[in-house]
């Protein structure tokens, strides 16, 4: 198992990057190019989080974790448009919506505390 593996944060924007395809597989309403924007933010969280634990300096982790957590905003904006649109109810809006803010918590913690 590689580290990246065993992080509560990588399972949890894994879980998230898997929500996200299967909720827009069923969204026909939204914007293709929007689903396709969302679609790479959301997988770049998760391969951005596991290159940078790959990484062995200190600021090349901080950089890869920036960079995730990056994507997490830019999920966040996207999420945000889809609800004034009425692309997404509020209660979806809300799951996703939280784990998001719970996964850029997560990686400002792990940039903070890299060495």
């Amino acid at each position: 198992m590689f580290d990246f593996e065993k992080l509560e944060v990588y399972q949890l924007a894994k879980n998230q990057n898997m929500k996200v395809y299967q909720y827009q597989s069923d969204a026909a309403k939204m914007e293709p190019e929007l689903l396709d924007r969302w679609k790479k933010a959301s997988l770049n969280i998760v391969l951005n989080l596991a290159e940078g634990t790959g990484r062995m300096l200190g600021n090349e982790k901080k950089q890869y974790y920036i960079l995730s957590r990056s994507s997490v905003f830019e999920c966040v904006a996207l999420l945000d448009f889809c609800l004034q649109m009425n692309w997404i109810d509020k209660a979806k809006y809300d799951e996703f919506y939280d784990i998001y803010e719970q996964l850029s918590k997560m990686l400002l913690a792990m940039y903070r505390n890299v060495q």
